[in-house]
């Protein structure tokens, strides 16, 4: 990634004199942040403000609320962090202050949503088109529906930035590595971090006074999702830009966020200085989305802790509070009428809770869980690879082609009923070898060997573009049953099992993926994919676009389905803490090649390779200071001699760049590493333990 400290030279604001916003003269004044969130505390103008948002939508004849009276102000200079469960509201508050709700059929808005002096609700298209062009900027949830298939990305970040330099330059800035060579590759040429990283550099584009950004970092790896929250606050600190992060990682808020809102069933829980909310929150929603988040450090005891029951359908809301069915504090005066945002008492905040004083803390956190593994004979192998190589042929002009190296000598092997995770930054090769092991890529070299009858089946890391969208849920999750001989009502009842499963009402069936949540398409294409079991699952990030809770959800899903049937599963995440409670084993891979693979929670705490301790060390967390990775990965076009990783490495050695170092057995580990192998007992043979 490109020094920060360049990534807006050479701009001058964009203002008009059409443009109801003012130029912005606060850069580098001190920020004062409103205290509670409803604004009675703020001293400059607040750069949006929403004064009793009510956004309401019509399904099937029935009125569908998504907002119901919120009041919330975004000062200048300041990252407000908005969190909560799928469907609780956030891309729709997002959307609002975008003035891009939808217009066939559009809801019924009511309320005011203030953007840089102008009323988003009232405002004409045209004076909606103009503030968008010169004072805000977007980040979605899915890079690939947001980039235009058709069009280099080189040219998209050109019609944002102005100039084919600029564009160069944005996306060396928001670390796009080999930047002058990416502008003309199309959108489905780029890994999904790297794609979202597109975005992010079309979003700061225009140096806007708002960007909001949904889920800006689901897709990327930890060191990646590092470097990327650094570069918005470094945006905040140093200009007049403010950011709305609409994310469902309360780590992420807690690195970047100055301020957190916590959204539920349309309405604000909780509102308060993020230190404030993440460390002592005082909604018993609050404290529960922080139980149920999965850290790096939480024994691997017992099932994933969970929010019990489900988010309240939007067509039967409760009338009192909509957290209440679920809250161990309920009583029948939560049901007497909708509480009010009142003060938090604990810190300057405000909750919508009659029961603070009652509300447990975080203190005490229920154990995670992971399947747990047997000692003995090896057992029948699922999935075995030897020397696997990939290579794409990538080509510049009629005779001039690239090979780029995806994968480089993987050898493998996963044991029926194991779970191996896959982990490293975007670019590593994770989904390739993925794709390779469920026979949509041919390797280049190598062989793929699969057990007796596996049959390997794969859910996609993009759920919205691997859902085929003119088909209702129904017909997506059944289709795989049509082999199985079913009839149509058996085959009903086997798809509202499936979604049952996954946490979805059966009322999903009749609608179609546009119509869903980003989680809710996640939780469909796992539902698609678990509907016949099969021998061999392959996850390609399946919970990244999930919130906490039911990300433990489906984890304890896969985890109880595995055992049951025996199902080996080789799951690719760049969350480690899901890896550490998901898998038996993890492997580490950088630059197309394995670098550390062992038993998860030795990797975890003992590890060896320093590339896996700066991964380790870039997971966010809660009242801890992380240091992102440095420096990019190499370009798979021309990999570095030696080690992959020495020329990052803060302990290389001078023979690093020039000896090849091939795993070595170091205890129950495995490592490629000079220093390791410098150290290492002579290799024995090694087996894999059956698991349970």
């Amino acid at each position: 990634m490109a020094p920060i400290e360049n990534h807006r030279a050479g701009k001058t604001p964009r203002t008009t004199a059409a443009s109801p916003v003012e130029d912005n003269t606060t850069k580098g004044a001190e920020r004062e942040l409103p205290v509670t969130g409803l604004g009675e505390e703020t001293t400059p103008e607040p750069v949006a403000e929403l004064d009793g948002l009510f956004v309401t939508f019509r399904r099937g004849g029935q009125a569908v609320p998504a907002l119901r009276g919120v009041d919330l102000q975004i000062a200048r200079r300041e990252i407000l962090g908005l969190v909560g469960e799928s469907g609780s509201g956030k891309s729709v508050l997002g959307l609002a202050l975008l003035g891009l709700l939808p217009v066939d059929p559009s809801p019924a808005v009511t309320g005011r949503a203030l953007v840089c002096g102008l009323d988003m609700v009232r405002a004409t298209a045209d004076e909606r088109r103009r503030l968008r062009a010169q004072h805000l900027g977007a980040v979605f949830q899915d890079p690939m529906t947001s980039l235009n298939p058709t069009m280099r990305v080189g040219r998209q970040v050109a019609e944002a930035a102005g100039t084919e330099s600029e564009a160069i330059r944005l996306l060396d800035a928001v670390g796009v590595p080999d930047a002058r060579r990416r502008v003309d590759a199309y959108p489905h040429e780029l890994s999904g971090g790297l794609r979202q990283r597109v975005m992010i550099a079309m979003a700061v584009a225009g140096e806007p006074s708002l960007v909001v950004a949904d889920e800006p970092t689901t897709a990327l790896d930890v060191t990646v999702q590092a470097q990327i929250l650094e570069l918005l606050r470094h945006l905040c600190d140093t200009t007049s830009c403010s950011f709305l992060l609409i994310t469902h990682d309360l780590g992420v808020a807690a690195q970047v966020a100055d301020r957190v809102a916590v959204l539920y069933g349309g309405r604000l829980a909780e509102v308060g200085r993020a230190t404030d909310v993440l460390e002592s929150p005082a909604h018993p929603y609050s404290v529960g989305l922080l139980k149920s988040r999965l850290t790096l450090s939480a024994r691997r005891v017992g099932p994933l802790p969970t929010l019990p029951g489900e988010p309240p359908d939007p067509r039967a809301l409760p009338e009192g509070c909509p957290f209440g069915p679920r809250c161990d504090h309920h009583d029948d005066a939560c049901d007497m009428a909708l509480p009010p945002l009142i003060a938090a008492g604990r810190h300057p905040g405000v909750a919508a809770c009659i029961h603070l004083g009652s509300v447990a803390t975080t203190a005490e956190l229920p154990e995670s869980w992971a399947p747990a593994v047997k000692s003995g004979d090896a057992a029948p192998m699922a999935v075995r690879l030897l020397g696997i190589e990939k290579d794409f042929v990538i080509r510049h002009a009629w005779r001039t082609k690239d090979r780029l190296h995806a994968l480089r000598g993987i050898d493998l092997t996963v044991a029926q009923g194991e779970s191996l995770a896959l982990v490293g930054e975007s670019g590593c090769g994770k989904s390739t070898l993925l794709r390779v092991v469920a026979g949509l890529l041919e390797p280049t070299g190598g062989t793929v060997e699969l057990g007796h009858g596996a049959r390997p089946q794969m859910v996609f890391q993009d759920a919205g573009a691997s859902l085929t969208p003119w088909l209702k849920v129904g017909e997506l999750v059944g289709d795989r049953l049509r082999a199985e001989g079913l009839g149509r009502a058996d085959r009903a009842a086997k798809v509202r099992e499936a979604l049952a499963l996954v946490g979805l009402p059966a009322e999903v069936a009749d609608a179609k993926a546009a119509q869903l949540s980003g989680g809710q398409r996640q939780r469909v294409a796992l539902a698609r994919a678990t509907i016949v079991p099969p021998e061999v699952l392959l996850c390609d990030e399946p919970t990244s676009a999930l919130d906490v809770s039911l990300a433990a959800t489906v984890l304890n899903l896969l985890g109880r389905i595995r055992r049951q049937l025996g199902m080996a599963m080789i799951f690719v995440t760049h969350d480690l803490g899901a890896a550490r409670v998901v898998a038996d084993r993890i492997a580490v891979m950088y630059l197309g090649r394995i670098v550390e693979i062992g038993p998860a929670e030795q990797i975890v705490t003992s590890h060896t390779h320093p590339y896996t301790k700066a991964l380790l060390g870039a997971v966010p967390a809660v009242g801890v200071a992380r240091s992102p990775l440095r420096g990019e990965p190499a370009s798979p076009l021309h990999p570095p001699s030696g080690c992959p990783f020495h020329p990052r490495c803060p302990i290389a050695l001078e023979s690093c760049s020039s000896v090849d170092v091939p795993l070595v057995p170091l205890g129950a580990c495995s490592v490629a590493c000079v220093r390791a192998s410098a150290s290492a007992p002579r290799p024995k043979e090694v087996t894999v333990a059956s698991v349970t």
